[in-house]
């Protein structure tokens, strides 16, 4: 049985694969609504904010009728809160703060089924609308459909960005350049020499090993359109929080000059 991933299906096709964080929403319209927005792919945060994992599963498998794929981002190393996250309906895990390709192997190992990895079975899914599959045809689509994205977010991490994307398993090398940022002393320039060079260097490194590069915590349109045309193509654009605030700053400034 084919488990169908809007995200996937954009980057076999060469396209970009555009998500949306979720840090406040909490109900299931999140999903319906960013599809109606044109997005792919949700990121629903469970290491930053207080979404719960019955929070998360709920919007997961609404998502996964609306036909946005449902992308659960966990604490680093959180592998059993990771793995009840794919029960829950999830089509794609993000696992933070990975900066070694032992790191790298232990999630594929964690969170991939056999023969890839040693992810339990845990019955029938809701990826599958709970159908009886068996249990080789299940693990195969499975680990086919499920997309195991891995952020890199300190200089070991970029240092080590071709080790880490020739693991078997993992399917996107992403960075989270505010993070990186961060961790470089120059927060707050996407644009800077040694950001450039980390992208460079990843996206190099998912090209030679067949992976697909992402990019997050950029939100200046010309520097994503920059790392876009570098080779970029699991885009994390914004969020629901972001795009609250946003909005609701412009509309009260709009309010305010009215006299």
């Amino acid at each position: 049985m084919t488990v169908g991933n809007s995200a996937r299906m954009r980057l076999a096709a060469g396209e970009l694969a555009i998500g949306v964080g979720v840090r406040l929403a909490r109900t299931i319209e999140i999903g319906k609504l960013m599809r109606g927005c044109g997005y792919d792919w949700l990121l629903i945060d469970l290491e930053h904010g207080t979404i719960s994992l019955d929070c998360a599963s709920q919007i997961s498998m609404a998502a996964l009728d609306a036909g946005i794929a449902p992308i659960v981002r966990v604490p680093q190393e959180q592998y059993a809160l990771a793995a009840r996250a794919i029960d829950g309906g999830a089509l794609g895990i993000i696992m933070p703060h990975v900066d070694t390709a032992e790191q790298g192997r232990l999630i594929v190992s964690h969170l991939k089924y056999p023969p890839l990895g040693h992810l339990s079975a845990g019955g029938a899914m809701p990826q599958n609308d709970f159908k009886a599959v068996r249990g080789a045809e299940a693990a195969a689509s499975m680990n086919q459909a499920v997309l195991l994205a891995v952020m890199l977010e300190t200089p070991t991490a970029i240092a080590n960005a071709d080790a880490i994307a020739a693991v078997p398993g993992i399917d996107i090398v992403m960075i989270g350049t505010n993070d990186l940022m961060m961790e470089m002393g120059i927060g707050g320039n996407p644009d800077h020499p040694d950001v450039s060079k980390a992208y460079e260097g990843m996206i190099a490194a998912c090209s030679r090993h067949g992976k697909w590069a992402g990019m997050g915590g950029v939100h200046r349109d010309e520097s994503m359109a920059r790392y876009i045309r570098m080779g970029a193509r699991f885009i994390l654009t914004t969020s629901d929080l972001a795009l609250l605030v946003a909005q609701a700053t412009q509309r009260e400034n709009v309010i305010r000059g009215y006299r």
